[in-house]
């Protein structure tokens, strides 16, 4: 029993330590606490340099910014309600009639004066050959009268020689009566012999008479002819303007191109019968296109021609183009509206109105071909370049 209490108490009995294992054993807890103040000094530093670039780049690119404004942002006038524009030439028929052929296509480039389209001329070939005919009708027509006119002078001239005749037989007439008479007075002639002198007399005064009254007649006539011939040359003239009508009227039937540009919106198809006045294509002309931008009325007092306009086109990112203020409208875009608005007729709002200004592009860029109406674009106006005379 001894021996088995001695042998538990031999196994409970913890291993003896050396002393000298015991002792630094608090030593390792302040060696790792001692480096926790430099790490907590260098989180800090490391802080405020990052801070402190982040505050450089900050300041410097606030410094270009502030820069780039005083030198030139402050002269420029700015504005993104801009659109490039043209003069769009609308393709429609002066004549009627059904689409022959169509020589061109959708977003075809054309030069002025190319064939768009051809018209069926049949009708207007016709209405010139009755025309052509008609004047050939009427160029005879007068050629009669003048030939009767002239038959008409003739008649004149034979009437006054009728009247020369006459007149002479009326001198012999009246120197016979007075040889009568005188001879009659001495009792030498016999009455029937003065009778027969009075008588013959008498017939020479009638035929003097007689030659005037054809004398007027025949210049009477000429007269006529002369008013028919007159009348005749103006039926000609009017004869001849119906020909040049009805030439008008069949070169119509050919649609050609008036400017250089681009066909688009093509609305008809061969066979489709047009009338005058139908839209039936547009020609745009891409070597004009121009900037309308929309400034606010406030900014126009900045805003003259000639100043010069730094342009950039959404379509053609990252670049950059110089321009010219062509013109100022004269009223704002809601004068040119459909239905103007009329602020004295109810509740009154003020807004800033815009005006539309022009602004011309370089020619090499209009040439390029890279631009189409109705693009937007950003445009700014450079107030420096002010002609002196303004």
């Amino acid at each position: 029993m001894d021996n088995v209490s001695k042998t538990a108490d031999a196994e409970v009995k913890p291993f003896p330590t050396r002393p000298e294992t015991q002792a630094p054993s608090p030593a390792p807890t302040r060696a790792a606490a001692t480096p926790a103040p430099a790490a907590a000094t260098k989180k800090p530093g490391r802080k405020r340099l990052v801070l402190g670039a982040v505050a450089l780049i900050a300041l410097g690119f606030g410094a270009r910014e502030g820069y780039g404004y005083w030198t030139v942002g402050r002269f420029l006038v700015s504005t993104d309600d801009a659109y490039l524009k043209a003069d769009i030439t609308a393709i429609a028929p002066k004549v009627q009639g059904y689409v022959q052929r169509i020589a061109v296509h959708e977003n075809q480039k054309v030069k002025a004066g190319d064939l768009l389209m051809q018209l069926d001329d049949g009708d207007y070939v016709n209405a010139l050959k009755t025309a052509q005919s008609q004047v050939a009708t009427q160029s005879v027509t007068i050629k009669r009268i003048a030939a009767q006119a002239e038959a008409a002078k003739a008649a004149v001239a034979e009437a006054e020689a009728q009247k020369v005749s006459a007149a002479a037989g009326l001198k012999n007439a009246q120197l016979k009566y007075d040889r009568t008479l005188a001879l009659a007075k001495s009792s030498v002639a016999a009455q029937s012999a003065v009778d027969d002198a009075v008588a013959a007399l008498d017939q020479a005064h009638a035929a003097v008479t007689g030659a005037n009254a054809a004398i007027a007649a025949a210049q009477a006539n000429v007269s006529v002819l002369q008013a028919q011939e007159a009348e005749a040359q103006s039926q000609l003239a009017s004869l001849k303007l119906a020909v040049d009508q009805a030439q008008r009227n069949l070169d119509r039937t050919v649609l050609r191109a008036p400017v250089d540009g681009t066909v688009a919106n093509l609305a008809v198809h061969a066979g489709d019968l047009v009338s005058p006045g139908q839209k039936i294509a547009a020609v745009v002309p891409t070597d004009a296109i121009y900037i309308e931008a929309n400034y606010k009325e406030t900014q126009l007092p900045a805003i003259v021609p000639g100043e010069t306009v730094q342009v950039t086109i959404d379509a053609l990112p990252d670049q950059s183009f110089t321009g010219t203020v062509a013109s100022v409208a004269p009223a704002t875009g809601a004068e040119f509206s459909l239905l103007p608005p009329q602020n004295a007729t109810g509740n009154f709002t003020k807004v800033v109105q815009r005006v539309p200004v022009r602004i011309r592009l370089p020619q090499a860029l209009l040439e390029s071909g890279r631009l189409q109406a109705g693009l937007s674009a950003v445009v700014s106006v450079d107030t420096r370049t002010r002609p002196a005379a303004q």
